[in-house]
This record gives C-alpha cells, structure tokens and sequence, in this order.
C-alpha cells in the first residue's frame, strides 16, 4: 500500500506568516503536536508544539522559528511502512506526504499507520507469535519454515532485525495456528533459542524455564 492511499487532506497546512499562538490552537484543535508548512504549494518542513512552546514570543511569525523546521516527509510513491519508521524514528503525530515536486498533498496521521500496520501483519488474525534469536549466519528461511509446517500450521509473517552490537538476529514469526506449544517445543528440540510466544496456551515464562530445565536434563 502507497502512502497516498493513506491520505488526510482535512488537517490544515501553516503558513510563513502564522502566529505562534495560531499554530498551537490549530494543533490542539486537530489533536496533533506537529503541523506541515508550505510556501506556496512547496513543502518547507514541519513546526513541533515543542518548538512552539519554546518561542520567546507567541505573536512571533513561523518565519522566526525556521531554524527549528524539520524536512521530514514521504513522497506519495513510496510504501506506507516507511512512513511508520519516520514517525516512529522522529515521534511524530503525523507523516507529511509530498509530490515528486517537492508539493505538499496532505498528511498520513500515525494512529492511521498503526492501524494499516497492524492490517498489514495480519495481527488482527487468529494465530500464535514466535521470537528466535540466532546467529545471522545460521538463519534458514527452509528450515523454520520446515518446523513450522511439521506442526500442521504456516507461516503468515516473518520478520528479521539485526543487533548492531550483538550481532544476533530476531525472527518474528506469526503463525496461523493459535497453539503454538508444540511448535516452540520443535524449534527448542532443534537447539533454537526461543526468546518469547505467545498463543492460546498463555504460557508463562516460568512453564518455559521448566521447559529448558528438562531439555537440558535430558540432555544429560
């Protein structure tokens, strides 16, 4: 899904010549801690209530405060998730979305990207979460994809971030299956390090911990 698929064109765009004490009022209005501000229909950055409270003055004109502009945006061609990882990365109430001309054609509101997002990976779906934790030269899409579907169930997300100090790799693995015990005990008889789940069974980490402790015994 694009970005302008996702667009809001009812929160308003500020102007050069916008006083402080406007702005705020606009943002509390529309329920926002940032605004866009274009020159004409060029986007120019964006003004935080942060930045606002800060003004010496609250008749003073944005035009004061452009060293405290931020040129985040998204062009309304890319795929929504790199509007999430802006808002995330940044803290912001809202993405602006722009043209291939730098034009301003509205904004996408990060409750709407958490809502897609949570569309997207399907968390709204029936089905169990598995983390694994692993060296990111043994990773193996084949294998876990095997011990999953070994268990009669399949993969319907998978993820993988890197620690950059560590070095280690997270697997995400959402799963159609709502029971997930037998599939965790599966990755752990195959030496994987199961970081959490969480399905049906509700498991504790203290049932895990016994779980390790009698693989480990076993192994005796």
């Amino acid at each position: 899904m694009l970005t302008r698929e996702l667009l809001s064109q009812s929160f308003p765009s500020l102007r050069l010549t916008d006083k402080v004490y406007q702005v705020l009022q606009q943002m509390n209005d529309n329920q926002v801690t940032h605004l866009p501000i274009t020159d004409g229909e060029k986007y120019i950055g964006m003004i935080s209530e942060d930045d606002l409270l800060m003004a010496e003055n609250d008749h003073d004109m944005l035009e004061k405060l452009q060293q405290s502009f931020s040129i985040v945006a998204v062009k309304e061609d890319e795929h929504f998730l790199k509007a999430v990882q802006l808002a995330a990365e940044n803290g912001l109430s809202l993405v602006p979305v722009v043209s291939a001309e730098n034009e301003l054609i509205g904004v996408v509101t990060y409750n709407e990207l958490l809502k897609h997002a949570s569309a997207f990976m399907s968390l709204n779906e029936p089905g169990g979460l598995i983390v694994l934790e692993l060296e990111s030269n043994s990773y193996s899409f084949n294998e876990i994809s095997r011990i999953v579907e070994s268990n009669d169930a399949q993969i319907t997300q998978l993820n993988t971030t890197n620690d950059a100090e560590t070095g280690m790799m997270q697997v995400t693995i959402r799963i159609n299956k709502p029971e997930v015990s037998d599939i965790v005990s599966t990755f752990q008889r195959y030496e994987y390090n199961v970081k959490y789940f969480l399905g049906e069974e509700m498991y504790e980490n203290e049932l895990r911990s016994n779980f390790d402790n009698l693989m480990n015994y076993l192994k005796i």
